[in-house]
């Protein structure tokens, strides 16, 4: 009969694994700022092992090229963006759907131009994406796409939202929230940035409900 496995022996392993997620976590982290500073082709295994201060040769016992690696970055920017607009969401869960669209909104913005702006770079260079990643970043923008479908088709089926066609806004609701990492900056002072991100948020649920354009305060003229 085999010996048990002592909390002693164990966990010598436990730390050997702790190390090496701790290692492989730094080179994502490490490879998303390269992508996001240089897109797909000019990103290199050599500036990932150089800047985590690795050998190129030690890169290999985490991901099996930069494909891979690159693939890894996506997933984790896709994950952890997802994660924080349901993580908004649910704090809105109980309120009207053009607030929870509203609070997506604000939130996808704030990742895009404060939190997070690798986000908006890495995943602004479509041009440059080898055709074997074309399915995974679809992949990526449809799980992200379907966060805002849903509270949308809930809105429509409520009958708070009035668009027409929700692909065509949802289309059009993504096109803003991506420029928008282009003109508000990240060095912004923060109260403009926050009164940009409210206008942004104003202006782009205006494309599913016409009542909240009619519902703020009007200039006077009729």
């Amino acid at each position: 009969m085999a010996e048990p496995v002592t909390a002693t022996a164990a966990r010598p392993t436990s730390r050997v694994a702790r190390r090496r997620d701790r290692r492989k976590a730094e080179i994502v982290r490490t490879a998303t700022e390269l992508l996001a500073e240089h897109g797909y082709q000019g990103m290199n295994l050599e500036d990932v092992a150089e800047r985590t201060d690795i050998a190129k040769a030690t890169l290999y016992h985490y991901f099996s090229g930069k494909d891979e690696l690159v693939a890894t970055v996506i997933e984790a920017l896709t994950v952890d963006v997802n994660r924080r607009l349901e993580a908004e969401l649910d704090k809105v869960s109980d309120r009207s759907h053009l607030e929870q669209i509203r609070t997506l909104i604000r939130e996808q913005v704030r990742i895009l131009t404060d939190t997070a702006p690798e986000v908006a770079t890495v995943f602004s260079w479509p041009t440059t994406w080898p055709e074997s990643f074309q399915d995974t970043i679809k992949d990526s923008r449809r799980r992200h796409d379907a966060i805002f479908r849903r509270v949308v088709e809930a809105g429509l089926a409520a009958g708070e939202f009035d668009c027409p066609n929700p692909d065509v806004a949802l289309q059009c609701l993504h096109g803003v929230l991506n420029q928008s990492s282009l003109w508000i900056r990240p060095s912004l002072p923060p109260e403009q940035k926050t009164e940009l991100w409210e206008a942004v948020v104003d202006t782009a649920s205006r494309m599913l409900s016409l009542e909240n354009a009619v519902s703020r305060p009007s200039s006077g003229r009729r």
